[in-house]
């Protein structure tokens, strides 16, 4: 079993030690499931003998913005840096599922809502869901897991092994790895997408990094191609931003415009998901 922790699940386990208790419960798959522990004078004893000494168990309380993996040898924080974008990559925890850090940006909405729920909110716009369906950025694949509920399959694309890497350490992500409808693509999607066939998509999930990260993923050839592979018919989420925010306000006009000279000649907001739907 592996044992993946952040604050949220040490904080009780300190608060039981100051209480002089010798029981506990927490989680070890970042609030997936809860488990009940042991403490002692050395630290905390898991239920298949690992062990979690108080002074790690202090550092990792310490480090609120980093999620980490148990050992025999140790805590060990989950991040990476890609050498193909020349970026950090990080696990940044919530009090649910946790959000992935690109260069200190994180890749999900997490102010008053959690990421899964987020996720959520995307994938509902498209519904109902069936067929095939494109995820264009995969991160940590929760669209991806979302849309395998009701799809028959799912193709979803990551650009940087590294980030993948980062998910192969999220419990959270567990079904992109397991879940054999769920079809993974590594590459960039600015160029995986033009070689799929015409009218090859029932529906279509792009959410792609920040614009100052994926540029090209913004661009009207690449709506272009959108709308080439999605069957007449079917639907188009864009994730773009807070519709509220000046700045989410402006790029949602000029990608609403690109999205209109690609061809998509329906087009809604769905401020809920903080993005737009398109029609073909």
């Amino acid at each position: 079993m592996t044992i993946v922790l952040s604050h949220f699940q040490v904080e009780p386990l300190l608060d039981a030690r100051r209480k002089n208790k010798n029981k506990a419960e927490t989680s070890t798959d970042l609030n997936l499931s809860k488990t009940r522990v042991v403490l002692d004078a050395d630290g905390v004893q898991f239920q298949d003998g690992e062990r979690l000494s108080w002074s790690d168990a202090e550092k990792i309380a310490r480090d609120e913005n980093s999620c980490f993996v148990l050992d025999s040898a140790g805590i060990f924080k989950i991040k990476a840096f890609s050498e193909l974008t020349n970026r950090a990559y990080s696990l940044y925890p919530t009090s649910s599922a946790p959000t992935m850090l690109v260069a200190g940006f994180p890749m999900h909405r997490i102010k008053a809502i959690t990421p899964e729920r987020a996720a959520y909110a995307m994938v509902k716009t498209l519904a109902p869901l069936s067929g095939t369906v494109l995820d264009t950025a995969t991160g940590l694949g929760y669209t991806a897991i979302e849309m395998a509920k009701t799809a028959r399959r799912v193709i979803t694309i990551e650009l940087d092994p590294a980030a993948q890497e980062i998910a192969k350490q999220n419990p959270w992500s567990r079904d992109l790895f397991q879940n054999p409808k769920i079809e993974q693509r590594i590459g960039d999607s600015f160029e995986i997408v033009p070689t799929f066939e015409a009218n090859y998509f029932d529906a279509i999930l792009h959410d792609p990094p920040t614009m100052s990260l994926a540029g090209d993923l913004y661009s009207e050839e690449f709506y272009r191609e959108l709308f080439r592979v999605l069957r007449r018919g079917g639907k188009l989420f864009h994730y773009i931003g807070d519709p509220e925010s000046k700045f989410g306000a402006n790029i949602t006009r000029g990608v609403v415009q690109r999205l209109q000279r690609a061809g998509f000649k329906t087009i809604k907001p769905a401020a809920h998901a903080f993005g737009v739907i398109a029609w073909k």
